[in-house]
């Protein structure tokens, strides 16, 4: 599915509005939490927010921080 979406004034700030078909792939709806990340390929992905996700991400951060060094060689 590829989507053409409009940036829109909303307030001070700019969104957009997504259309039926994609909230409905997205599993979401008004209110909804929705969370944008970095993709490998320097594009953004969008995903319904799962609860774990914080949680995995908070744990990710940990391990990254703690065997810094050791990634960092492991990188070369």
């Amino acid at each position: 599915m590829v989507l053409e979406l409009k940036l829109r004034k909303i307030g001070n700030s700019v969104g957009i509005v997504l259309p039926k078909e994609a909230l409905a792939r997205l599993n979401s709806a008004e209110g909804g939490t929705l969370v944008l990340t970095d993709a490998p390929d320097g594009s953004f992905r969008i995903a319904h927010n799962q609860a774990d996700f914080a949680r995995q991400m908070k744990a990710a951060e940990d391990v990254i921080h703690r065997y810094r060094n050791t990634l960092r060689e492991l990188a070369k």
